[in-house]
């Protein structure tokens, strides 16, 4: 007994004793073994930001570092609050980047043993995540992930989640954007050790769905995200379906096929329901309408069908509903007039076909005061914009482009004071916007209106209420000045005034404004003036100054981003190149795309092309460039199309060119390049889709390793000096066989200004045609104005996807291959100025898309094939031949005989004489000798004569072949 009393007074001391040290230690600022693990924590981080300046050895109390938390009494580290909010279009890139916390994340976390809560988020930590935070026994909310995944995505990983074992009293798990890949077993751990689990966010994790679970143990669980992961079977979905408490539910961005799966109808106490960016076709199902808790419905971006039901006025809690990006229609249902806690609403895509006031009618019920966001883009609506946007007095956001609205912008636009996103742009408004129109747009942010037939109109000593960051008014009637107004937005990053009448010159202030632009489109105006300086801009994106009246020489650039775009084309920019390739020699240029085309720059080619290296789009086409193509080009390893057409440029082309195996397009023509087609460009340049020498001076045979070109879509040689055959292993280009090209392009074709847009200037129908927003489609061989011989070889016809082909001013012999009218794309067919013989084949008579041929001037004979297509086309497509037949004379009166070559007829007796032919002869004879007895005997009338059927000569193959 008496030992039982002394253990208990040992006891008793024992706990005087820690309580004493627990006092004594609530006096110190935080715990020293604590305070050591958080600066090894920050020892593995780079801060670039200095988000951790408070955290230093030498300010002891660690409790007033920032983003720390301690318990009042005892001193522990209970919170670390060092998470970033997500990213949004107010914040700027460049800075939200630089404030990530970056480096590995130190297992010494885990010796904070009374951490209750910590956030990481949106940093963009990286490495293996320590298995030692499973350590954290009293961790109740661990978030690592976060909303900004081009930042994050995939730097962290696990190799297993074992660890989350000894986080049992776990309320909040955030990993989105960790990779979980080889956490195989993801769903029947968590749903094992986690039972206190209300929050689960997996998105983005590369996550695939695991083993069916036979019970469910997540009865806590209000909010799930599995967005983002690669979930495809509907079948994944059961045991969601038996989380009754779930409120909000996220299942977007995955590969969910087939309708939206039943086995989610019972869930009816969701608030928030998330099924966008999947594959889900089908109708909305009718229980989806009941759903009356629902607040927020995302079905947006996948392949639903029909239309809204009046149902939808079930939806009462309902505060914002995505439908974009469907393939729904239908009327715009009244009863979306009753959801009274609507507040936002995008049914961009929709095929609507309504007026655009009738929909603002319906929206302007007991909603209206509380609307903040309206996306009605692209949704084919028409009428006219009304005073009816005044009652949308809390619309944060409005999105009306891609419709045919028209009429005036009315001036309640100004009224709305809360505006921060404006896309009116591509639809038919017209008529004068003032300053009026912007009156209390002090939140404004974001103004899109290209595409209308807007004038603005303002005081040039206007200021703006708003500061913009992204401005279009691309086609808007801003000029003649330059709009002095953009002096006062300080904050631009995206400025587009682009075919906006201004004739002006740019001043200086706004050169100083653009350095903090990522996109400047100035172009198709009437701008003009020299340019001594564009200014360094490290993000910049695009920048297009082409289509204006620009003079003087080249600025100077120190644009580094890798994914630049300069576009200074078709202006009138002087002098030689080097100073602008070659300013800065030690630097290296970020610049992906560079258009100088269409000005006046000379001199030769600079050889600094070293320091370019990241070009994929070279333009330096219809200049006055002299001298060779620089052999330093052959640097620009990730170069697609190289364009230096109608230039002065001699010499060979370089062999270092076999070095951009990535080259899609080239186009030297125009020039006088000489020499050898070289072989190596059908082996070193598989992608290659546009090869045009035409117009130079290449000699020789065409190469058959130009066969191996299995992409080609253009091959224009035409106007050269080539000769031999044409090569018979022509049935290679796989891509004119079958209409395709062997690859998806990386060239874009779009028709849009600027550098962005591939195109070609080739012959076709018998024209000069430039070809931009339609040249992937378009299938060209032209070898003509050359001096080819042979036949034309029957593996030419095996080209089915060909729409065109030019064979003419050349010595080619024999037949027309007789299955030539299998090539069923052919719209263009010329093979005059040959010397084919034999008939036109029967099988020409086929060939229903045909709109151009030319078989002029050979030594074709017999009677034209009777088909609607061929006698469509004018006599001059056949005259220089033996031929007879619609549209020329009928056989029987032109006294050519239809399966004859020769001049005379046959009867039952044998070979009858055709007089015609003897007195045309006879006509013959005597024109020939009264023209040329005098040129036997005088030498002065030889030589006058002959010079004048030369200069004859050169002027009529000079307008076919150039």
């Amino acid at each position: 007994m008496a030992t039982v009393i002394v253990l208990l007074i040992i006891l008793a001391m024992a706990d005087i004793n820690f309580s004493n040290e627990i006092s004594s230690s609530s006096n110190s600022p935080c715990i020293e073994s604590e305070k050591q693990a958080l600066l090894m924590f920050k020892r593995d981080l780079i801060d670039s930001s200095k988000r951790l300046g408070s955290w230093a050895p030498d300010h002891e109390d660690c409790c007033s570092w920032d983003g720390v938390v301690c318990d009042n009494s005892t001193g522990h580290v209970l919170d670390l609050h060092l998470g970033l909010p997500p990213l949004d279009d107010t914040t700027d890139f460049e800075s939200y980047y630089r404030s990530n916390l970056k480096g590995k994340i130190n297992p010494s976390l885990s010796n904070l043993k009374y951490l209750r809560y910590l956030d990481l988020s949106n940093n963009a930590f990286e490495g293996l995540l320590p298995y030692q935070l499973g350590n954290l026994s009293n961790l109740e909310y661990l978030n690592l992930g976060g909303d900004t995944p081009f930042i994050m995505m995939g730097l962290l990983y696990v190799e297993n989640l074992q660890w989350l074992s000894g986080l049992s009293l776990l309320k909040h798990l955030d990993l989105s954007f960790v990779n979980l890949s080889r956490a195989s077993n993801w769903l029947q751990l968590i749903n094992t050790v986690l039972p206190s689990l209300e929050e689960l966010k997996l998105s983005g994790c590369q996550l695939l769905p695991g083993p069916p679970l036979p019970n469910v143990n997540l009865s806590s669980l209000a909010i799930l995200d599995l967005s983002s992961n690669y979930f495809t079977n509907q079948m994944d979905l059961v045991w969601v379906s038996k989380l009754n408490s779930l409120v909000l539910l996220d299942l977007g961005i995955n590969d969910f096929h087939g309708p939206i799966p039943d086995a989610l109808r019972n869930m009816t106490s969701l608030r928030f329901l998330d099924l966008s960016y999947n594959y889900f076709i089908s109708s909305i199902p009718d229980w989806l309408y009941s759903f009356s808790s629902l607040q927020v419905l995302r079905l947006h971006s996948n392949l639903l069908q029909g239309g809204i039901s009046s149902a939808i006025g079930n939806m009462t809690s309902v505060n914002k509903l995505y439908l974009s990006e469907n393939e729904l229609e239908g009327e715009f249902p009244r009863a979306v007039g009753n959801l009274c806690n609507l507040r936002s609403i995008s049914l961009s895509g929709m095929r609507l076909s309504q007026d655009i006031s009738h929909i603002l009618e319906i929206l302007s019920g007991c909603s209206s005061h509380g609307f903040e966001s309206l996306d009605l883009a692209n949704c084919q609506i028409f009428g006219q914009l009304t005073d009816q946007l005044g009652h949308f007095i809390n619309l944060t956001e409005l999105y009306l482009y891609g419709n045919s609205i028209s009429g005036s912008l009315p001036t309640s636009l100004g009224q709305l004071a809360n505006l921060k996103a404006v896309s009116i742009e591509n639809n038919l408004l017209e008529g004068v916007v003032s300053a009026m129109h912007f009156a209390n747009h002090t939140k404004l942010i974001d103004f899109r209106g290209s595409g209308n037939s807007l004038i603005l109109k303002v005081n040039p000593n206007w200021v703006p209420p708003f500061q913009l960051r992204f401005l279009e008014l691309r086609s808007w009637h801003i000029g003649p000045s330059f709009p002095t107004w953009l002096r006062s937005q300080k904050h631009l990053a995206d400025l587009d005034i682009s075919n906006s009448k201004i004739s002006d010159r740019i001043p200086r202030w706004f050169w100083r404004l653009s350095t903090q632009m990522s996109f400047l489109n100035l172009s198709s105006n009437q701008i003009y003036g020299q340019i001594e300086y564009l200014p360094k801009v490290d993000g910049i994106v695009a920048l297009d100054l082409s289509f204006n009246h620009f003079s003087g020489p080249l600025p100077r650039t120190s644009i580094y981003s890798s994914h630049s775009r300069i576009d200074l084309s078709n202006n009138y920019f002087s002098g030689s190149l080097f100073q602008f390739l070659c300013y800065q020699l030690n630097d290296t240029m970020g610049t992906s795309i560079l258009s100088l085309a269409n000005n006046l720059l000379s001199g030769e080619i600079p050889d600094c092309w070293i320091k370019w290296r990241s070009l994929m789009v070279l333009r330096l086409n219809d200049n006055r460039f002299t001298g060779r193509i620089p052999s330093s080009m052959g640097n620009l390893r990730s170069l697609q199309s190289l364009n230096l057409y109608n230039n002065n440029l001699h010499g060979e082309i370089p062999l270092s060119l076999k070095n951009c195996t990535g080259l899609e397009a080239i186009n030297l023509g125009g020039n006088e390049l000489d020499g050898n087609i070289p072989g190596w460009l059908g082996h070193s340049l598989p992608y290659l889709m546009i090869l045009s020498l035409r117009s130079n001076k290449f000699r020789g045979n065409i190469p058959d390793h130009l066969c191996a070109l299995g992409s080609l879509q253009i091959l224009d040689l035409a106007n050269n000096n080539l000769f031999g055959s044409i090569p018979r292993c022509v049935n290679n280009f796989s891509a004119m066989a079958r209409g395709n090209g062997s690859k998806d392009s990386n060239i874009n074709y779009g028709n849009i200004t600027g550098p962005t847009s591939e195109s070609a200037s080739v012959v076709m129908k018998g024209q000069l045609l430039e070809y931009s927003s339609t040249l992937n489609l378009v299938r060209i061989v032209d070898i003509s104005c050359n001096n080819l011989s042979g036949e034309i070889p029957q593996e030419v016809t095996n080209l089915q996807g060909l729409q065109s082909l030019n064979l003419s001013h050349n010595h080619l012999i024999g037949k027309i291959p007789e299955n030539i009218g299998g090539m069923k794309s052919l719209e263009s067919l010329d093979l005059s100025v040959n010397q084919l013989s034999g008939s036109i084949p029967q099988s020409m008579s086929g060939m229903t898309f045909l709109s151009h041929l030319n078989v002029s001037c050979n030594n074709l004979t017999g009677q034209i094939p009777s088909s609607t297509q061929l006698q469509s086309f004018n006599t001059s497509s056949y005259a220089g031949n033996h031929l007879c037949g619609s549209p020329l004379e009928d056989c029987s009166e032109s006294g050519i005989e239809p399966n004859i070559s020769n001049g005379g007829r046959r009867n039952g007796r044998g070979l009858e004489v055709n007089w015609f032919y003897v007195s045309m002869a006879l006509g013959f004879i005597t024109g020939f000798w009264s023209i040329l007895g005098p040129l036997v005997i005088s030498r002065r009338w030889r030589f006058i004569y002959f010079r004048f059927l030369e200069q004859m000569w050169l002027k009529v193959g000079n307008s076919f072949c150039h």
